[in-house]
């Protein structure tokens, strides 16, 4: 039943997308007290609920437990499950951040407010000592979770739009960013027709809607586990082109959302990578290279492996052929990871804890090739190497190899195909066996070109 509610959210989000095509103006007037108080409201909600609701011990906090919690010596990292921690976390960051950014403040003005609010709920939105790991998946993926949901909700509603078709708009931008939808009720612009329509980002958007069959294995030195066909959608969209100087973060993204019908968790993956910024490296008539600086968010939880990090990445872009209609683009990089939560087989408390943290270095790489616009053939690696902090003392070598092909049929009807793997490698300090997974994966599906 969860499966097919978001099988049918995500494909009417695509049908908003597909109808609008422009951006509303955003707030240009800054709203300080207005933002304050949206992120004082973000925190108070869920510390209620908690407090009045579920009566939970951990919201009856007091002037002692945030005296305590001021305290640098107070600070250590949690037991919460991976998704609360991967994901959850990041999602309220989120709300912090659009508390400033759908109020007229910038990137790098609101990006404060994550750290702020992130703060502010580990020192008083409950007794539970404040968890480093919180503070950085909370401002870090709230960032990144933030601008693209901020930048999407406004690419949703056309500004000219009337009517039903207007309404469901506005709804599905609310949706995607609650603060902005309430924000544009306050201000009066939900529903109401202005003009001229003025694209505020100039900026274009694509994307790719697939549903299909997916299977993965798991091969450990014991054992090989032969896994079950799942049924799984998958929605990637583009916004902007990432071969074009920009100076604006986010001025290009790439979003990747998978959902499917196994036993571990119904969301899959949660992938961003945004532009900082993108400056040229080297440009002629046929090819472009360009420098590019990513922000990055990962959340794969999936019934073979799990993995999420906040990153940042240095990027060499290639458009090796301009002029042709067979394209040829690749992408080299290296950078840190702020902090990776990395599968440990031998821990398991608390909550489910089952994850060391630690930083780490990770190389990517990837190539595509556009044939007549009709075929897409896709390879990407990407490798990490992790230094437990929390949990066992150990190291860590992640990698990730796939490869698709997607086939174009009738108009934007595509078929596409795909293989791949995830591999860990742990290398345990105190008389834990060593670890060598493999985690093999197949991909089949039908899609619509947005």
């Amino acid at each position: 039943m969860r499966i097919t509610c978001l099988i049918y959210f995500l494909l009417i989000t695509c049908a908003a997308i597909a109808q609008a095509g422009m951006d509303t103006v955003p707030p240009a007037k800054k709203r300080f007290v207005r933002a304050g108080s949206e992120l004082v409201v973000t925190e108070l909600l869920p510390w209620s609920y908690n407090r009045f609701a579920r009566q939970a011990e951990f919201a009856k906090v007091n002037f002692a437990s945030i005296g305590h919690n001021l305290q640098p010596n107070s600070w250590e990292w949690d037991d919460n499950s991976f998704q609360t921690n991967q994901f959850a976390h990041p999602y309220h960051g989120n709300l912090y951040y659009s508390s400033f950014r759908t109020n007229g403040y910038s990137f790098w003005q609101s990006a404060p407010a994550a750290f702020a609010g992130s703060f502010l709920w580990e020192i008083a939105g409950e007794t539970h000592n404040p968890a480093p790991n919180d503070f950085i998946n909370t401002a870090l993926g709230g960032i990144s979770l933030g601008e693209i949901t901020y930048r999407l909700s406004n690419k949703i509603v056309n500004n000219r739009r009337s009517g039903a078709q207007r309404q469901f708009q506005e709804i599905m931008a609310l949706l995607v960013n609650p603060l902005n939808g309430v924000n544009r009720i306050i201000n009066g612009d939900w529903g109401r027709i202005y003009g001229p329509v003025t694209d505020s980002s100039g900026e274009p958007i694509t994307g790719l809607f697939t549903v299909g069959i997916r299977h993965f294995n798991i091969h450990t030195q014991q054992q090989y586990i032969n896994g079950n066909n799942e049924l799984y959608v998958r929605l990637r969209l583009n916004y902007g082109n990432k071969y074009k100087v920009s100076n604006i973060p986010f001025q290009h993204f790439s979003f990747q959302l998978e959902a499917g019908g196994g036993d571990s968790a119904y969301l899959n993956t949660v992938q961003v990578t945004g532009a900082l910024k993108t400056w040229t490296l080297q440009e002629d008539s046929n090819q472009v290279h360009l420098y590019s600086v990513t922000m990055n968010y990962d959340f794969i939880k999936n019934n073979a492996f799990e993995y999420g990090g906040q990153s940042f990445t240095f990027k060499i872009l290639s458009d090796w052929r301009k002029q042709h209609r067979t394209k040829l683009y690749t992408e080299i990089g290296s950078g840190i990871v702020v902090l990776g939560a990395i599968p440990d087989k031998y821990l398991y408390y608390g909550e489910g804890r089952n994850y060391d943290y630690g930083p780490g270095i990770h190389l990517t790489a990837s190539a595509t090739a556009v044939i007549e616009n009709r075929l897409t053939i896709e390879l990407n690696y990407k490798g990490s190497r992790f230094e437990s902090v929390n949990g066992n003392n150990a190291s860590f070598i992640l990698n990730t190899l796939s490869a698709e092909v997607r086939a174009t049929v009738f108009k934007n009807l595509l078929l596409a195909a795909g293989v791949g793997q995830y591999t860990l490698n742990g290398f345990y300090r105190k008389g834990l066996k060593n670890v060598s997974e493999i985690y093999p994966f197949g991909r089949f599906s039908i899609g619509l070109q947005l």
